[in-house]
């Protein structure tokens, strides 16, 4: 089950709450800010935008591929360890709107993660130190550390046991 806040709505669907929920000006910044550090090849640059004007947590040496989209919203309650790395085009959510209610929760990567292309990762999982996650993943519940997960719905392909057995014969 993703840790995330529920919050209930009355009449129109929870996205015409937006602005009850969040500051228009905040999600203005937050686009803009999103938008260069999308398009910069710049590793640090990317990485001190995120850090500076959206307080998301990232960590040393983690990289952030071209296009990856964190929350314009929440981008604060998004946590990326040490060394890690976030593929191409990756979304990375921290809020969903339904039509009766809207979510808010932490996401939390972490150390040496490497999250494959065109993946998403919905509001309130925890993916584990050193697990990989495949391209086009959606990521819609936890991950282990040190798992080897795909798919839609996403799946262990290996768990972190299996990964080392691997390793150690040579087969990766």
């Amino acid at each position: 089950m993703r840790k995330t806040e529920r919050f209930q709505v009355e009449s129109a669907n929870s996205l015409w709450h937006i602005y009850k929920t969040v500051s228009f000006w905040k999600v203005v910044k937050n686009f803009i800010i999103i938008q260069l550090a999308r398009y910069t090849p710049f590793l640090p640059i990317k990485n001190w935008l995120y850090r500076t004007f959206l307080r998301m947590k990232v960590g040393k040496e983690t990289s952030f591929a071209l296009m990856v989209m964190p929350d314009t919203m929440f981008p604060e309650k998004i946590t990326v360890g040490t060394n890690s790395v976030i593929g191409y085009n990756t979304t990375i959510l921290a809020h969903e709107y339904l039509i009766k209610e809207y979510r808010i929760g932490e996401v939390v990567i972490g150390d040496e993660v490497l999250i494959g292309a065109n993946t998403t990762i919905l509001p309130g999982v925890t993916i584990g130190d050193g697990a990989v996650v495949s391209a086009a993943t959606l990521v819609h519940k936890d991950v282990p550390a040190g798992a080897f997960v795909g798919g839609n719905p996403m799946k262990v392909i290996y768990t972190k046991e299996e990964m080392e057995n691997r390793m150690n014969k040579g087969d990766i």
